[in-house]
Order: C-alpha cells, then sequence, then structure tokens
C-alpha cells in the first residue's frame, strides 16, 4: 500500500490539528490515501503498550508518520516493522522530548516535571495553556489556539498523565538508526517546544535521511502552514517510492 500515509497525532488535542494537511495531501494527490489514527487511550505508561496496540491495529506496508508524540511512536513502530513499513515521515518530533545529558535539544527535565503536575492538578487548564505553547511563535497564535482548544476531546486525566509518561520515556535515536527505510523530518525554527536545534543534531546522528527546518513556524505547523508541509511531504513520498 504505498498510496497510504497514517499520520499520528500528538499529545492531549487529538486528531483535528492534522485534519488540513491530511487535507492538504489530498488536494495535491487524489490517489493518496491519508488516515490520521487516533492515539491509544490507555492508562498505561510503558511505551511498549502503546506501540503493541497500534501495531495490531494499523495495517501494514504503509508509510507511517506522525506529530510530535505521534512522531515519536511512528518511528519506534517503523523501526519495528522493518521492510513491512514503506517509509517514515516525522513532523516537530524531538528524539528525545525530555533533556539528558546525552541529548540535550530538548525541553529541560525540571520544567516538564513541572508541566506533569499541572496536568495532574488541573488537567483543562494545563491542555489550554499546552495550545499556548504549541501555537507561540505564529502569525495567528491567538486563533490557532483558539482551534485547537475547541476541537481538543474530553481525555481522562489519566490517560493524559500516561501521555506524557510515554512522551518523557521515549528515545527513539536506536530506533531511526535501525530503520532502513526513506525518512524525512520536518522541524519548526520557531518551536516552543522542539527546539530547532534539534534538526541539527539529528542530522549529526543520521546524515542520510532528509530533514527539513520551516522557518518562523510554531509546532502546530501541520495546522498553521498546511500546504507548505504537504508540499514537502508529497514531494518526499513521490521520490521515496521512485522505484
Amino acid at each position: 500500500m504505498r498510496d497510504r500515509l497514517i499520520l499520528l497525532p500528538g499529545w492531549g488535542l487529538g486528531t483535528a490539528p492534522l485534519q488540513p494537511l491530511a487535507d492538504a495531501l489530498r488536494g495535491l494527490d487524489p490517489r493518496l490515501h491519508v488516515q490520521i489514527e487516533p492515539l491509544p487511550l490507555l492508562d498505561s505508561n510503558d511505551p511498549a503498550d502503546w506501540l503493541d496496540e497500534l501495531d495490531a491495529k494499523l495495517p501494514e506496508d504503509t508509510w507511517l508518520g506522525g506529530w510530535s508524540l505521534g512522531g515519536m511512536l511512528a518511528a519506534e513502530l517503523a523501526a519495528r516493522r522493518g521492510g513491512r513499513c514503506n517509509g517514515l515521515l516525522t513532523l516537530a518530533s524531538n528524539l528525545r522530548f525530555v533533556a539528558e545529558p546525552g541529548w540535550s535539544a530538548a525541553m529541560e527535565a525540571s520544567t516538564f516535571s513541572a508541566f506533569r503536575e499541572g496536568c495532574a492538578a488541573n488537567a483543562p487548564a494545563t491542555l489550554k495553556r499546552f495550545a499556548l505553547l504549541c501555537v507561540q511563535g505564529a502569525a495567528d497564535a491567538r486563533g490557532l489556539s483558539r482551534q485547537l482548544i475547541s476541537a481538543a476531546p474530553h481525555s481522562q486525566a489519566a490517560t493524559l498523565l500516561a501521555g506524557l509518561d510515554v512522551l518523557a520515556a521515549l528515545d527513539t535515536r536506536a530506533a531511526l538508526q535501525a530503520f532502513v527505510g526513506p525518512q524525512l523530518h520536518l522541524f519548526a525554527g520557531a518551536d516552543a517546544l522542539v527546539p530547532a536545534l534539534a534538526a541539527q543534531e539529528l542530522l549529526a546522528l543520521l546524515a542520510d535521511v532528509e530533514v527539513g527546518l520551516i522557518d518562523q513556524a510554531s509546532h502546530a505547523f501541520a495546522l498553521e502552514r498546511p500546504h507548505e508541509i504537504a508540499a514537502a511531504i508529497q514531494a518526499f513520498l513521490h521520490e521515496a517510492g521512485d522505484d
């Protein structure tokens, strides 16, 4: 199914932020089947449980992609499937979301811990704050944040917390190195959640993958500039699909 792309969304905001991108991709290539698959609704904070559910649910021999947390899960699933995955694309997805001594181009651990504590205390308020962080740096940040909040699902606090724990636990460096299929990783120049420096760090780790930086774009660049992102993805799929 080289004409099928499955996109996984990010944490907390559901599938709506990826819908304009999916529509733009279909407009560029009507033959491309784009499927936005919701993240698992699990209380488990073990990434393996999330990957097991996705692996059981999603068809094989497709392109896998995702935004932020969704891109990290897509990377792990691509590595797990190997030749049963046509290729991988990630959107504003860090290799590690939380910084550690070996990966500094990420969110400080203390900042993440405070965010998680806020989610445990007041999940709706934390989602609103998260939406504002996602669109920070966008030309119409206020309008985009309203879009994100109005379309966000009413998730249980336990599921949101589990998702944050999975986000903190994932480290996709080994998965990206193991997956031999084509890879495209797009980052946003004004991202308030994933430092633009992560693009350079990824290239230093893997020089033979496609990496792009969208200048003056926010973490929610798939919603902010869907046609530009779709054009980059379509060019990647076309080039990588040429046998």
